[in-house]
């Protein structure tokens, strides 16, 4: 029975190996650290590309491969693993290197990767479920693994799969223009899940299916979860409502939790199946922190799109996630180097970025910049901040305008949102 699933699986493998690939950005980095005998964690959303991204993090070397997520094996916990091994070595031989597809699926794989990791095998993982990193890796791999996030792809990435190369002297034409902000509106519309990228699948079906699918294996088989519905509700509502500031006890009053534990519990495994992600307000004292309202941003826009309860979702709202995303991508943990802030007059900043300590950046989000009113609102935010948290860097994101605004002895920079998009990122 294993061996039949082994000859199929290394069938797919094949397969995937021999398709086109968009290359990732982190994958001259990741490839730094194949000779190293640490064990190589990719973690991410299910269908973000993890697989791949290890397939040819491989490319170059003889190695085993097994998927823990494969609806023909007799149930995980029944898996012989000695077996398993034995099976591997037959169809593959004797390889260094051993590439482990979803193992959080394996019961307590964290011994069975310790005692591999011990004869001297090379190990590569992949597993869709944050917590992998925040606590089993953490406690069970201390000191003998590298964590790789990946997620759906950037704006980088999507021009790569989409084989466009940007050009800024091409926007004066009015044809290319049309053409590069078309590009813009679908991946803030639909998203970087590759692939709806590469094969332009509809998201709205596509990204239902596959929310769905999270929901059960990840979060209710998973966490042993009895009422479903309250957790399918709880993540649609909190899709609808992206960016919107939270708490725990607001949530059990709209969606008639029982109680807060519970709504919290909930998000917390949502947030762990990278649906979700939650934002904390930038404050100096943790007690502050905690007792905040958050801010709920999506994994990716098709999620939005495709939840969506109004036929078009809101362009500020959709935007202001595709911020959020793509400085995740960029490198920058939420709630260690991101956050959002509320000035002592109650002014809103969408994002405070941070390097260590000390507070770099100020980012607001404002797609339609053509109203005054809006500006004001957007630069005096800023310079409140500004003064409050000590930083000069204040920028404002709009979809297409580029200009400095003064105001004193403060500048106000407002980019445009690919302009930011497309710069170089020293992170990753």
């Amino acid at each position: 029975m294993l061996k039949n699933t082994i000859i199929k699986q290394k069938g797919d493998r094949d397969r995937l190996m021999s398709l086109p690939y968009v290359e990732r950005t982190q994958e001259k980095k990741a490839q730094k650290w194949m000779s190293s005998d640490l064990i190589k964690v990719i973690l991410g959303p299910r269908r973000a590309g993890k697989s791949v991204f290890a397939f040819m993090l491989l490319k170059d070397q003889s190695f085993a491969y097994f998927n823990f997520d494969d609806e023909s094996l007799p149930g995980e916990e029944k898996i012989d693993l000695d077996e398993l091994l034995s099976e591997l070595k037959q169809v593959y031989g004797d390889t260094q290197y051993i590439f482990f597809d979803e193992i959080q699926n394996l019961p307590n794989w964290e011994l069975f990767v310790n005692r591999l990791h011990r004869s001297g095998y090379n190990l590569v993982l992949t597993g869709s479920n944050a917590s992998l990193l925040s606590k089993e890796l953490a406690t069970h791999l201390t000191g003998r693994h590298i964590p790789i996030e990946i997620l759906p792809f950037s704006f980088q990435e999507f021009l790569k799969a989409k084989k466009y190369e940007f050009d800024a002297g091409k926007l004066a034409l009015p044809e290319e223009k049309a053409k590069f902000f078309g590009h813009i509106t679908q991946y803030m519309t639909n998203g970087g899940y590759p692939e709806v990228v590469t094969k332009d699948v509809d998201p709205r079906g596509y990204l239902d299916v596959l929310f769905d699918a999270v929901l059960f294996k990840d979060v209710i088989k998973r966490h042993k979860v009895k009422f479903s519905k309250q957790i399918d509700y709880l993540g649609s509502y909190l899709i609808n409502n992206v960016s919107n500031q939270y708490t725990a006890r607001r949530l059990r009053d709209v969606l008639q939790f029982k109680s807060d534990v519970t709504v919290a519990k909930y998000l917390d495994y949502l947030i762990e199946a990278y649906v979700l992600f939650s934002l904390d307000r930038h404050s100096s004292k943790a007690s502050s922190r905690i007792q905040s309202a958050k801010k709920t941003y999506v994994i990716d826009n098709g999620l939005v799109t495709a939840k969506a309860i109004q036929h078009s979702p809101n362009s500020g709202k959709l935007m202001e996630n595709l911020v959020f995303t793509e400085l995740v991508k960029k490198g920058n943990e939420p709630n260690r180097e991101l956050f959002y802030y509320k000035t002592r007059n109650d002014r809103e900043i969408d994002f405070v970025v941070k390097n260590g300590h000390e507070v770099v950046e100020l980012i607001q989000v404002a797609y339609d910049v053509s109203n005054l009113e809006v500006v004001e609102r957007e630069v005096k935010a800023l310079v409140e901040a500004g003064q409050e948290l000590q930083v000069n860097k204040l920028t404002v994101l709009t979809w297409n305008e580029k200009r400095e605004v003064k105001k004193g002895d403060v500048t106000i920079m407002f980019r445009p949102l690919y302009e930011w998009m497309l710069e170089v990122n020293n992170k990753n």
